[in-house]
């Protein structure tokens, strides 16, 4: 049987549903706009004949460095409808990382904010890559638009998303993700939020995450729900947004939500029928933000090549140190302490590192996709998180390669050699600390700025210690415990 695809997934529920509600928007002045899956399909159609108008076609990739926006949303459906491919990037990027991503991918076309164009256009330069630059609250898309174009019908194989997400190489990894991929987290998360057509959920987190793509807004789509879509995340607006949009679902992360605990002087009334999050909250502040929101939130683990989220804690009395048990339609098990994941490539799975199969190879034992984490098991099968078995660490839950940052740090003129670790942190879980050797007489001082040139913001170290040595093993290797450990 054939796999469906996310632009399948998609027509058939405009057909079921012209006139249901798809999206509110939220602006930055506040300003709401909405349209039915109707009205936004026909939005998506005359997008779509825009980027074919400029040589968009099957297969090609289009960057996008946009917040939260309906001109994201239009462009991930419009690439569906076309058989392209979308490649998000962090907006705050910077231009190397930015020009990387788009070499890459060999993107095609770029769409950026004007705010920032000035980043992009010289990343896209490097690239040799037109850009086309849109407000993120532009709800026209005027400047976008092009007669809709005939449809190309792609198949579930056909990527859909370039996403970027750091591992232990120097270089970030890019995850391949197909039509049939965003149609089976669709299917596969509706189903484990029970989610229905007469729910509505309130996206906060950004868009160039796959947090938002597999865990929000793919299940919307899969069952004909809402989606409020908030232009950032805004701790002290959060619960505010929830009641004004009568959402219902939610999808957060731990750092968020103890944001949100902070900045909440006086309760609103808001009833969420369903919240999922990621990592540890303290027992106090999970039983705080359950009652603010009025459901018991529902931990889950996943990542952008597990497509769904493998774990998810159980609706009736969720555990919540737990990441939960294995999801329906998944495959996972701990083995020696690791946690590994099987699916089918390109369908239940992601479908591969971009131009990498060596590394695509070393990411599986057999048919098991090893994730790199470590888990332990109780009695009923849940799972719990004992840490990472790559150099990844979790900044506000964005994951950040140590190998990265350490090769920036090791590009600088005065560093003879540098380590990075992360450390715990109260409100971002943890954060990136560097050690570093210098070049005998070297100047460090301007290592901060250094950094901020070359990095997005959750990769700057927020400290850097200046060592005499990093301690090695025998054979050469970093003992990089002893660092956290010395006074």
């Amino acid at each position: 049987m054939m796999s469906a695809t996310f632009d399948a997934r998609w027509r058939e529920t405009v057909t079921a549903r012209p006139d249901g509600l798809f999206l509110l928007f939220e602006g930055p002045d506040g300003a709401v706009t909405q349209w039915t899956y109707g009205e936004f399909d026909a939005l998506a159609a005359r997008v779509a004949g825009g980027l074919a108008e400029r040589g968009v076609g099957p297969g090609d990739r289009v960057g996008l460095a946009l917040r939260n926006s309906p001109a994201f949303v239009a462009i991930w459906l419009a690439c569906a409808r076309l058989g392209a491919a979308m490649v998000p990037s962090d907006p705050q990027a910077t231009a190397p990382e930015l020009a990387g991503q788009l070499i890459r991918t060999g993107a095609r076309l770029g769409v950026c904010a004007p705010s920032r164009a000035d980043v992009y256009r010289s990343a896209a330069a490097e690239a040799g890559m037109p850009v086309v630059e849109m407000l993120e609250d532009d709800t026209s898309l005027e400047g976008l638009c092009g007669p809709p174009p005939s449809a190309a019908m792609p198949g579930p194989d056909d990527l859909l998303g370039l996403m970027f997400t750091s591992g232990t190489t120097s270089a970030p990894k890019c995850v391949m993700v197909t039509q049939a991929n965003y149609a089976f987290a669709g299917d596969v998360m509706a189903g484990a939020s029970a989610m229905r057509s007469s729910d509505r959920c309130l996206v906060v987190l950004p868009l160039f995450h796959a947090n938002a793509q597999y865990y929000s807004f793919a299940p919307a789509i899969a069952v004909g729900a809402s989606v409020a879509l908030m232009h950032t995340f805004s701790a002290s607006a959060f619960l505010v947004q929830a009641a004004r949009h009568q959402a219902t679902h939610a999808s957060l992360f731990a750092a968020p939500m103890r944001m949100i605990l902070a900045r909440t002087s006086e309760p609103v009334p808001v009833r969420l029928s369903h919240c999922w999050y990621a990592q540890n909250l303290t027992d106090e502040q999970y039983d705080q933000f359950a009652a603010l929101v009025g459901c018991r939130p529902r931990q889950l683990y996943g990542m952008t090549e597990t497509i769904a989220a493998v774990l998810t804690n159980r609706a009736v009395a969720p555990v919540p140190r737990s990441m939960g048990q294995v999801t329906l339609g998944c495959e996972l098990r701990v083995t020696e302490g690791e946690i590994l994941v099987r699916g089918v490539p390109g369908r239940t799975l992601f479908a591969g590192y971009l131009d990498d199969e060596e590394t695509t190879r070393a990411a599986f034992r057999g048919e098991w996709f090893v994730t790199g984490d470590r888990g332990t098991t109780d009695a009923d099968g849940s799972v719990f998180f004992a840490g990472r078995g790559g150099d990844v660490l979790k900044v506000a839950g964005e994951n950040v390669s140590v190998v990265e940052i350490e090769a920036v740090l090791a590009d600088h003129p005065g560093v003879f050699e540098a380590a990075v670790l992360g450390e715990p942190d109260p409100v971002r879980d943890e954060v990136p600390v560097a050690y570093v050797v210098a070049h005998p007489g070297a100047d460090l001082g301007d290592l901060e700025e250094w950094c901020a040139a070359r990095l997005a913001k959750s990769k700057r170290p927020v400290r850097f210690e200046r060592v005499e040595r990093l301690p090695r093993t025998s054979v050469g290797k970093i003992r990089k415990f002893l660092l956290r450990e010395a006074p």
